[in-house]
Parts: structure tokens; C-alpha cells; sequence
């Protein structure tokens, strides 16, 4: 476009050239023209001028025209960055909407994955509620039928004694003496018995209700009550109080030396060797005859009762302390484990020999028995298991 212009403006130029050489030499040769002549050559300048202006103007409209094509360029080019741009921007916008469709979908799973696992959890958490309540239910029904079999033993208590009592008199033939029977009317005892013209008291004594710890200070008030026995002459001071077997775990102390009399506490299974022990110096017509090796013999076997008897009470409430703490141990089982282990528990039954009347328990039987119990362990080669159980010793007899 600048080359047609500048074209144009030298043939302008040409033109207005040849005229004027054409105006010249027409004024050398014809001179009547020349006014013509220099009106013509005033209207070529005003349309020289005229060129110029319209040259000047088609320069500033090429200029303007150019800064327009530059402007032109200039916001193509920034119309083509700008698309790009959009472009980017659209791949950008896509890609994140994808993204958070994504988003969307993860965490519409973990929603629904968090509402199974909190739908779980409650139905465990119920599962769990229901199952304590259920074994809350069943240690408090354990120990309401603990508590109801120990006021049913405590209840029989007395008569248990007595009828035992009466038993063993029986079987060794010895004078048993009923409350009825007592000699001293004001004060009766629960049992006792007669050997050499002494009475032997045995007072039965049994917890007034499901709470120990005030059995063992009932106990020893007991004990202090016994003088009203032990003041008359026909009455041995040596007396004894029979308690239930479940409740040696509380008592601390078995002898009382009072002054002028002594108390024992023993439980049902210790009568017999006891009553034995002290029908053994009935064997002897006069006490006063006997011998200080007769004598010391007679002290030896009742002190080796006596000190059998307080071991064997130690032994049970060792062993009765650790057999209660492996039951609650075990409750500490897996669910299923302890419920099978219950069903083995309810399916055992243990059968041990029934006593019957007038039925004497021999020595020789124990011995033959204990001899064939280790006869049996040597034929299984069963090893010997040794146990050191320890006491501390009553500082009294």
C-alpha cells in the first residue's frame, strides 16, 4: 500500500514537472499567452498544493492506518494468547471438575463406609451392653445363690452339728447330752457331750447374716459368754465353738486362753478327731494313776490332734482362697470359651464316698487306701509333686 502511494506521488510530481517545462517554453515562444499561462501555472500549484494536502492526509491516514493494522496485530495476538489461555483454563476447569466429581464419589464411599462401620459399631456396642447385662445378671443371681446357700447352711447350722455330733457318739459309744438333758438348768448349751464324769461343751455358732466382718468380734464375744459353762465343776475348761467351714477365711485367731478356762474354734469335720482324742484318756480308770510317761503320751496325741486340726483349718482356707481366686480369674475368658467351659462345668459331677451309719471308718482302710493310690502313681510314672505351703504359726497352742 505505501509503495502505490509513493508510486502515485512521483507521477504527480512528473506531470507537474512537465508542465511546467511545457508552460516555459511556451512562454518563450508565444508571449500573448502568457497570462493564460501563469493562470494555469496558478492553478497546477494550487493543485500541487492540493496533492500535497491530499498526499499529507493519505500519510497520516496510511500512518493511522498502520497503527491501526499494529493495534490489529496486537490484539490478535493477544486475542490468540488469551484463547489459549482460555483453553488452559477450560482444560484446567475440566480437569478439575473430574477432580471433584472424584472428591465426590471417595467421599460419598467413605460416608457410606463410616455409616456401615458406625451401624456395626452400635450393633456391637449393643451386642457388648446386652452381653454385660447378661453376665452382670447372672454374677448377681451367682451371688445371690451363694449368699441364699450360705443362710441355708448357717441355718442348719446348729442342727447339723448336733445330729453329727449325735453320730459320732454313736459310732464310739459315747454319752452324748442334749440341751434337755444339761444338768445346769440357766445355762444350756447347744451340744455336749459326757466322758468321765466331765462335760465337754460344743456351742454352735453361725454368722447372724450375709456380712463377716463382724463374725470374727462376735466370735470372741462368744468366747468371753462361755464362762457360764466353764464355772461349773462338772464342765472341762477346755470348750469349744463350732462355726460353719465357709466362714474360716475370716477367722484369724482359733484359741483363746481366757484365764481360767480355754475356747477352740473348730469346724464340723474336726469334731470326731477331737472327740477321739479326748475319749483316748477314758481308756485310763484314774487320771491321777497314770504314769508321767502315760501322761506325756496322753498330752503328745491330744496336741498332735490338736496341731493336725489347726493345719488342716490353714490348709482349707489356703487352698479355699486360691480355688476362689482361679474362679474369678476365669471369668476373665473369651465369651465363647468361658461359656463352653461352663457347659463342661454343669456336665461334671463329683461323687465322693457317702458316710452311712454305723459304718466305722477304719484306719487300715485309709492306709490300704493310700498305699494303693501310690502304687498306681509308681505303675504311671506320675512324678511327685512337692508343695511348700506356708503359715505363720499361732504363738499358742
Amino acid at each position: 500500500m505505501e509503495t502505490s502511494l509513493l508510486l502515485l506521488i512521483l507521477l504527480a510530481v512528473a506531470a507537474l514537472i512537465y508542465m511546467v517545462f511545457t508552460s516555459s517554453k511556451k512562454k518563450t515562444t508565444i508571449d500573448h499567452n502568457s497570462e493564460e499561462d501563469k493562470k494555469r501555472i496558478s492553478e497546477l500549484e494550487i493543485q500541487l498544493a492540493l496533492k500535497d494536502g491530499e498526499i499529507k492526509q493519505q500519510q497520516k491516514d496510511t500512518e493511522l492506518a498502520n497503527a491501526k493494522m499494529t493495534a490489529f496485530e496486537h490484539v490478535k495476538t493477544e486475542n490468540t494468547t488469551l484463547k489459549e489461555k482460555l483453553s488452559n483454563t477450560e482444560q484446567e476447569r475440566n480437569s478439575l471438575k473430574n477432580e471433584n466429581t472424584s472428591l465426590k464419589k471417595e467421599e460419598e464411599n467413605r460416608n457410606e463406609t463410616l455409616r456401615k462401620s458406625v451401624e456395626a459399631t452400635n450393633t456391637l456396642q449393643e451386642s457388648l451392653t446386652k452381653e454385660k447385662e447378661r453376665l452382670n445378671d447372672e454374677r448377681v443371681q451367682e451371688t445371690e445363690d451363694r449368699l441364699e446357700k450360705m443362710k441355708q447352711t448357717w441355718g442348719a447350722h446348729e442342727k447339723d452339728v448336733e445330729n453329727h455330733l449325735q453320730l459320732i457318739c454313736r459310732n464310739h459309744v459315747i454319752k452324748y447330752i442334749s440341751q434337755e438333758d444339761f444338768p445346769h438348768p440357766r445355762n444350756k448349751p447347744d451340744n455336749s457331750i459326757e466322758i468321765m464324769d466331765q462335760l465337754i461343751v460344743f456351742d454352735a455358732k453361725s454368722p447372724a447374716n450375709d456380712d463377716l466382718n463382724n463374725f470374727p468380734k462376735y466370735i470372741k464375744t462368744q468366747t468371753e459368754n462361755l464362762k457360764k459353762y466353764a464355772k461349773h465343776d462338772d464342765v472341762k475348761k477346755d470348750l469349744f465353738l463350732v462355726i460353719p467351714s465357709n466362714t474360716l477365711h475370716v477367722i484369724k485367731q482359733f484359741t483363746y486362753n481366757i484365764g481360767d478356762y480355754n475356747v477352740y474354734i473348730i469346724t464340723k469335720d474336726a469334731l470326731e478327731p477331737i472327740v477321739l482324742s479326748l475319749k483316748k484318756i477314758e481308756e485310763y480308770e484314774f487320771a491321777d494313776k497314770l504314769s508321767p510317761e502315760e501322761r506325756d503320751n496322753v498330752c503328745r496325741i491330744i496336741g498332735k490332734f490338736a496341731h493336725t486340726t489347726k493345719r488342716r483349718i490353714q490348709i482349707d482356707q489356703f487352698f479355699a482362697a486360691e480355688f476362689l481366686d482361679t474362679l474369678q480369674k476365669a471369668k476373665q475368658l473369651p465369651t465363647e470359651i468361658l461359656e463352653s467351659v461352663i457347659q463342661f462345668e454343669n456336665a461334671e459331677k463329683l461323687n465322693p464316698p457317702m458316710e452311712k451309719r454305723k459304718k466305722k471308718i477304719l484306719t487300715k482302710d485309709l492306709k490300704a487306701k493310700s498305699e494303693e493310690i501310690k502304687k498306681e502313681i509308681e505303675l504311671r510314672n506320675i512324678p511327685e509333686i512337692t508343695t511348700q505351703i506356708e503359715f505363720k504359726e499361732d504363738s499358742k497352742t
